[in-house]
């Protein structure tokens, strides 16, 4: 079966989120690195990480799973799910070739 790959967007509870989280905040986002650290060992994950948009940062990542179930498992066990909001969509990844 071929791998399906999602865009990702985490968007954060405020706008300032990633200048003034508070330490349960940042414990939390903690969590939801090492998970997606896991993840790309794992090549599920393809890339993610934080981006700094001056009207309010957010994180994105691009995923290759098996289908949106397994996707939507993936969020479910994301620690910071709830705090943050994901947003995603289908899309057509190309990969590098050798």
């Amino acid at each position: 079966m071929d791998k399906q790959q999602f865009y990702l967007k985490l968007n954060p509870p405020r706008p300032t989120f990633m200048a003034d989280m508070t330490a349960g905040e940042k414990a939390t986002m903690q969590q939801h690195v090492a998970y997606w650290a896991q993840l790309l060992q794992q090549g599920i994950a393809i890339v993610f990480g934080p981006v700094a948009d001056p009207k309010g940062g957010y994180g994105v990542g691009v995923v290759s799973v098996d289908d949106e179930a397994h996707l939507k498992k993936i969020i479910e066990a994301d620690p910071a799910n709830g705090l943050n909001q994901y947003e995603y969509y289908p899309m057509r990844a190309v990969f590098k070739q050798g």
